[in-house]
């Protein structure tokens, strides 16, 4: 599968939001709404995880390099990975008010 087909609109399996692409460059793996995501991957891109569980938002990490990211773990399997905030673009995340629930 090549990348350009990775980015496409997809309905969130948690809140049922339809996500639409993101239109900065980069590619949507999370609800901008609620910010789950889906355990697809062992590596990044790699889709070859076979848990498929939800992903829950747990907390936020910024770096110089990659800049803001949201922390995810596997309500399945626990496994925990990071992934780029989506701004920028059509259907921004919710990053505030996800921030403000956990202080």
């Amino acid at each position: 599968m090549s990348r350009k087909n990775e980015n496409t609109a997809f309905q969130c399996e948690n809140c049922n939001t339809m996500v639409e692409p993101l239109t900065n460059g980069s590619f949507r793996n999370h609800c901008p709404n609620c910010l789950f995501s889906k355990h697809m991957d062992h590596v990044p891109g790699d889709r070859a995880s076979t848990c498929k569980g939800l992903m829950r938002p747990i907390g936020v990490d910024y770096t110089g390099k990659k800049g803001f990211q949201l922390i995810h773990q596997c309500t399945k399997c626990q496994k925990i990975s990071r992934n780029k905030i989506a701004v920028d673009s059509i259907q921004e995340d919710q990053i505030i008010q996800f921030m403000q629930s956990i202080v």
